[in-house]
């Protein structure tokens, strides 16, 4: 009997722990800035070698998106509410806003969504199924449900922890991009002017 009793109490002790999809965007939307080092692999059908890609993001929760690629040519992308800006080098940014370009936008906006978990963005373009890994770690695997996302990828998946470590795209061409997230620093909290200077455009 008190093996039974011990038994159950272990079960209910992990269920209760289990990491949920509303526990990661909770966690997600207390981290009002992250930090992070990038590395991107591509695997495109046809070509023997890997592309390969580095530099950092700065995810800021009330200002957007700022993903500067260093490696192997210089490529700034930002992202806002109403604004999606490429630089290329010293070139000036090429703009493009919802108006102008809805379907893009679209995309802006759902990259954001993955970053920050949004919940209600994620049940409107896929269906998803999330298991937890233990440790603290979870997977995430998004299936598209609307176009043009189901014309594109096959599956979208993100790992993590408190932090998001991974995200695999696999595309319907036979094309597979990975990139991982390392060295997170959401400290500090607020912005520093230089960061802030990188959203003004």
């Amino acid at each position: 009997m008190n093996k039974i009793i011990l038994i159950a109490l272990l079960f209910i002790s992990c269920t209760a722990s289990a990491i949920t999809l509303d526990d990661v965007r909770s966690t997600f939307a207390s981290q009002s800035v992250v930090r992070a080092k990038f590395q991107q692999e591509r695997q495109i059908s046809g070509m023997a070698q890997p592309l390969h890609s580095s530099g950092e993001v700065l995810i800021a929760k009330n200002k957007g998106l700022w993903w500067q690629q260093q490696h192997p040519f210089p490529m700034t992308l930002v992202l806002d509410d109403r604004h999606m800006a490429q630089i290329m080098g010293s070139q000036a940014p090429q703009v493009i806003t919802a108006d102008s370009n809805p379907q893009m936008f679209q995309f802006n906006h759902l990259l954001r969504a993955l970053f920050e978990a949004d919940r209600k963005v994620l049940d409107e373009n896929f269906t998803s199924a999330f298991t937890d890994q233990g440790n603290g770690k979870w997977q995430l695997v998004l299936t598209p449900v609307t176009t043009p996302l189901d014309k594109l990828f096959s599956t979208i998946t993100l790992q993590g922890d408190k932090y998001l470590n991974r995200i695999a795209l696999n595309d319907l061409q036979g094309d597979f991009t990975e990139i991982t997230f390392s060295d997170h620093r959401p400290e500090p909290r607020k912005l520093t002017h230089e960061e802030q200077q990188r959203f003004a455009f």
